[in-house]
């Protein structure tokens, strides 16, 4: 039998001179490997396509993290500090309303988590890194990359959430990469773990049937080294495959 598709979305991103439509393989390779599917990488070129010409193609959809920020303007704010990349948004957005309404899986990682949320209507925080009254979530400027990634904190998983079910545990230990996260959730969607702060760090839901689980923290990174970041993938693979 074949495997499924997954469409996993692009960034325009500087290769060299050029803008690139750039995924990191670690995205590919841990989603590939781990929910044993195809893939596809989805062009963030919304004068080129459209997302309803693409959503009927494919079986679900990754939209992964990224160094560019959601626009502020999508969740009725002003500012913010980028890059930005609008061309992704505009792609990313509608993939998730086409892909729900086709009632098929969205699954986002960190950017992904984030827009996922605002294009349902919510909004998102700017401080997580900054605001005295939370814990640091992500690693102090100076580290390199690798260290980046060490930078780590406990989450509560909700009892009786599809995350506490997969894993079979109240809690998990997860890597914390971002200067943003969840503001408003949108209406919709239910609160699977949350950081020792409060903040919210994953979320499902089933709009109109279509399974839906995004997280904050990076299950991709190191995922061969990682049974819990292994189990994020294999419930993607489930949800591809109509068992979720």
């Amino acid at each position: 039998m074949s495997r499924p598709v997954l469409g996993v979305i692009a960034c325009n991103r500087m290769v060299g001179s050029e803008v690139a439509q750039a995924v990191m393989n670690r995205y590919i390779r841990a989603a590939m490997t781990y929910a044993d599917v195809a893939a596809l990488i989805i062009p963030s070129l919304p004068d080129l396509m459209t997302a309803s010409e693409v959503a009927p193609r494919i079986d679900g959809i990754l939209l992964t993290g990224s160094p560019s920020n959601v626009a502020t303007r999508l969740y009725g704010d002003e500012g913010g500090d980028g890059p930005f990349d609008d061309s992704r948004d505009e792609i990313a957005m509608s993939m998730v309303d086409r892909m729900i309404d086709a009632r098929k899986p969205v699954f986002g990682i960190c950017r992904g988590f984030q827009e996922i949320n605002v294009a349902l209507g919510g909004t998102l925080r700017r401080d997580t890194s900054a605001n005295d009254t939370l814990i640091r979530h992500h690693a102090p400027d100076d580290v390199d990359f690798d260290a980046m990634f060490d930078h780590r904190h406990p989450v509560e998983l909700a009892d009786g959430g599809m995350l506490s079910t997969a894993y079979a545990k109240g809690a998990l230990d997860v890597n914390s990469v971002h200067f943003q996260g969840i503001g408003t959730l949108a209406d919709g969607l239910t609160v699977e773990a949350r950081a020792p702060d409060g903040l919210i760090e994953a979320y499902s839901a089933r709009p109109n049937g279509a399974p839906l689980l995004a997280v904050q923290w990076h299950p991709e990174w190191g995922t061969e080294n990682d049974v819990d970041s292994q189990t994020y993938f294999h419930l993607l693979g489930k949800a591809l495959r109509g068992n979720l």
